[in-house]
């Protein structure tokens, strides 16, 4: 059994598919196979079973890929450090985020940052989800992840940095425009702008409008929270999304308009890290200067 084996073999379990693997590591579909067979002979069980669409991890491959993708990513990132310190460099951050991410809750902290630090790297890779974050951190050689905080996830530490209170978008001339706040009731008529299915600020609404009893129609649906306001903007529907750091509510300038719905539970934003304990010094700067200017630009 070698490292390599457990690389294709997380890998494999992630893609559901021994071709896209091969066709990623530029190998054969046959020696990306073998390594899966070296590890069933090693383990003396099959360790993934074939479906009509490509291939999932048995309940043996499971416990493997579990224990494997923790360690593989553990020693990605020590193995990373120890290069860095080999070759006298300050070090790097790695993190990953949804698209507006850093827009809207890392751009103050990032040039303070770079400014005080100017020999660390800083490297951002686009997450569409808070799930794809947890896959990433297993998966890749990654330090940080900023999400929308969850229900436990095996394997990842998950802290709170803020929570932010929902608001009705709304364009200007609309009736809701005008009202200094807003129930979870007046929402029944609205036209909602969904957020993505796959998200977990999506869950938290979906979760706290059920237990309201309130239903809302929906006819139009995007990928983030800034086209959201985009189109609720242009008067194409109403748009129900976390206030953001640094946002003036109620209202805006402009053509929009912000309206506090107090009664909706507020959403929890944060950071999620395998270990804590094993982060590097960089990386944890890097966190608790985000978390500051965060909660400066909410206390604004």
């Amino acid at each position: 059994m070698t490292l390599d084996d457990l690389r294709v073999f997380v890998a494999v379990c992630r893609a559901g598919s021994l071709s896209a693997v091969a066709r990623d590591l530029d190998r054969t579909q046959s020696a990306v196979s073998q390594h899966v067979r070296r590890l069933e002979r090693e383990t003396g069980t099959s360790l993934l079973e074939r479906h009509a669409r490509g291939v999932a991890p048995t309940e043996a491959g499971r416990i493997l890929l579990a224990a494997a993708a923790d360690g593989i990513a553990g020693l990605d990132g020590a193995l990373r450090r120890l290069d860095d310190l080999v070759r006298g460099e300050a070090g790097s951050v790695r993190i990953t985020t949804g698209a507006t991410t850093v827009r809207h809750f890392m751009s103050e902290a990032v040039v303070g940052f770079r400014r005080r630090h100017p020999h660390i790297t800083l490297e951002f890779r686009t997450a569409d989800s808070s799930r794809s974050c947890f896959d990433a951190l297993g998966a890749d050689d990654l330090d940080l992840a900023w999400i929308t905080i969850g229900d436990p996830v095996r394997g990842v530490e998950q802290r709170p940095v803020m929570e932010l209170p929902w608001v009705l978008a709304v364009c200007a001339d609309d009736p809701l425009a005008a009202r200094p706040h807003l129930t979870p009731a007046d929402l029944e008529g609205i036209r909602h702008i969904r957020l993505p299915d796959n998200s977990t600020s999506r869950a938290h609404l979906d979760t706290a409008l059920a237990r309201a009893a309130i239903t809302i129609r929906s006819d139009t649906s995007v990928a983030d929270w800034d086209t959201a306001l985009l189109l609720a903007e242009l008067g194409l529907g109403h748009a129900v999304v976390p206030a953001l750091p640094g946002w003036q509510v109620p209202g805006t300038d402009g053509p929009l308009r912000l309206v506090p719905i107090p009664d909706l539970p507020p959403l929890p934003v944060g950071w999620a890290v395998r270990r804590w304990s094993a982060l590097s010094p960089p990386a944890r700067l890097f966190a608790d200067d985000v978390a500051r200017t965060c909660r400066a630009r909410a206390g604004r």
